[in-house]
C-alpha cells in the first residue's frame, strides 16, 4: 500500500507539470482537466497518510472548484435548467442531516454549562462580525463582495467545528451545543447584524431574511430532530449515508457558485483569499484569548476558537441567493468554507498532539 500511495504522489507531480506546460500552449484547452486531475490523485493520495488524510476533501473540492473556474458553462445551466436552484434544497438536506445528529442530550447539556455556551454564542456573534467590519474597511472591495465577506461574519457556527472540536481534544459538548443555539438564534441575529454592519453595502429586507433563515435552518433542523427521535436507529443506511449528502451537497455549492461568480472571483480572487484568510485567523485567535480572559478552561478556550472561527458558509451561500446576488455577496462564502477546513483542520491537529492543560497548571 506504501508502494501505491507513493505512485500516486509521483502521478500528481507528473499531471502537475503537464497542466503547466498545458497552461503555456493551450490555456482553456486541456488546462482545467489536467489541473482536477491533479488534485484528485493528490486527494487520494493523501487517505494513505494519517497526517494528511484530513485534507482529502478539501483536495477534492478545489479539483471541482478548478474545472467551475476553467469551464464555468457547465456548472451554470444543464438545458434550460439552472443549477442555482439546486442550493437552497441542497442546504435544507444539509440542515436535516446537522438535526439528525441532535438529541434531548445536546438540549440537556445547554442547563449544564450554559456559562460557557453564553460566552461562546456572545463571542461569536460578536468577534466575527466586528472583524468582518475592519476587513471590508481595509481591502475596500466593492459593496455586494464586501457585504458577502460581512454575511460570513454574521452566519452560525456549521458541523465542521464540531468535527473539529472532536479532533482538537476540546469540549465536544460545548462545541455542539454553541453551534446548536446559534444557529436557532440565526433568524432574528444574521438580519440583524447584516442591517447593522451592511446595510449601506447592500438592500437589507430583515423580516424576508428572517423567513429565509427560517425555512433553510429552523424547520430542516426541527425535522431532523423529530426524525431522530422517531426513527433514528431504524434506519442503519440512512445514518451512514447523510454525512456522504453533506459532503457532496457543500461541494456542488461550492461549484455553482464559483461557476456563477466567475468574472468577480477573477477581479478579485487573490485579495479575497487574503481577506477570508485574515477573517478566519481572526476569529480563531480572538476566540480562544477572549475564553481565556474570562476564566475559561483550555478545553472549552479550544472550542470557543473553533466556533468563533469556523462559520456556516452553506448557509451563507443560501442567503446570497435569495438576496438574488449569487454572483457577488456568493462569492466571499464559496472562499471561506475551503479557507476554514484547511486552517481548522491544520489547528485541530497541531493542538491534537497537545494535551489541554487543567485550570491553573504550568505549561509543560
Amino acid at each position: 500500500m506504501k508502494r501505491y500511495f507513493s505512485l500516486l504522489y509521483y502521478a500528481a507531480l507528473f499531471l502537475l507539470l503537464g497542466y503547466l506546460y498545458a497552461s503555456l500552449i493551450h490555456p482553456y484547452a486541456w488546462s482545467g482537466w489536467l489541473l482536477m486531475a491533479f488534485f484528485v490523485t493528490l486527494a487520494l493520495a493523501f487517505r494513505g497518510s494519517a497526517l494528511l488524510r484530513g485534507f482529502s476533501y478539501t483536495v477534492l473540492i478545489f479539483a471541482v472548484v478548478s474545472l467551475a473556474l476553467y469551464y464555468p458553462g457547465y456548472f451554470v445551466k444543464v438545458g434550460d435548467y439552472k443549477l442555482s436552484r439546486l442550493i437552497l434544497p441542497l442546504l435544507q438536506i444539509i440542515m436535516f442531516g446537522m438535526g439528525t445528529e441532535l438529541s434531548l442530550k445536546e438540549f440537556r447539556d445547554v442547563l449544564r454549562m450554559p456559562r460557557g455556551i453564553f460566552i461562546g454564542v456572545v463571542c461569536h456573534y460578536t468577534i466575527m462580525p466586528l472583524v468582518s467590519f475592519c476587513i471590508i474597511h481595509l481591502f475596500h472591495f466593492p459593496g455586494e463582495i464586501a457585504a458577502g465577506i460581512v454575511l460570513v461574519g454574521c452566519c452560525p457556527s456549521g458541523l465542521a467545528s464540531n468535527v473539529m472540536s472532536w479532533l482538537a481534544r476540546a469540549n465536544l459538548a460545548l462545541s455542539v451545543s454553541v453551534t446548536t443555539v446559534s444557529t436557532l438564534l440565526a433568524p432574528f441575529i444574521t438580519p440583524l447584524l447584516m442591517r447593522l454592519v451592511a446595510g449601506q453595502l447592500v438592500a437589507i429586507h430583515f423580516w424576508s431574511m428572517v423567513w429565509d433563515i427560517t425555512q433553510i435552518v429552523i424547520l430542516p433542523v426541527l425535522a431532523g430532530l423529530v426524525f431522530n427521535l422517531l426513527v433514528r436507529g431504524r434506519v442503519r443506511w440512512l445514518d451512514k449515508a447523510m454525512p456522504l449528502v453533506s459532503m457532496t451537497g457543500i461541494a456542488l455549492i461550492i461549484v455553482v457558485i464559483t461557476a456563477a461568480g466567475r468574472d468577480s472571483l477573477l477581479a478579485v480572487g487573490l485579495l479575497l483569499i487574503a481577506a477570508t484568510f485574515l477573517q478566519n485567523v481572526a476569529g480563531y485567535t480572538l476566540g480562544y484569548w477572549s475564553g481565556r480572559l474570562l476564566g475559561l478552561a483550555e478545553k472549552d478556550c479550544r472550542t470557543i476558537s473553533l466556533e468563533v472561527g469556523m462559520q456556516n458558509g452553506g448557509l451563507a451561500s443560501g442567503i446570497a441567493l435569495t438576496m438574488g446576488k449569487l454572483a457577488t455577496v456568493g462569492l466571499a462564502p464559496a472562499v471561506f468554507g475551503p479557507m476554514m477546513n484547511i486552517t481548522g483542520s491544520s489547528l485541530a491537529t497541531w493542538w491534537h498532539r497537545r494535551r489541554p492543560r487543567r485550570l491553573g497548571e504550568a505549561p509543560s
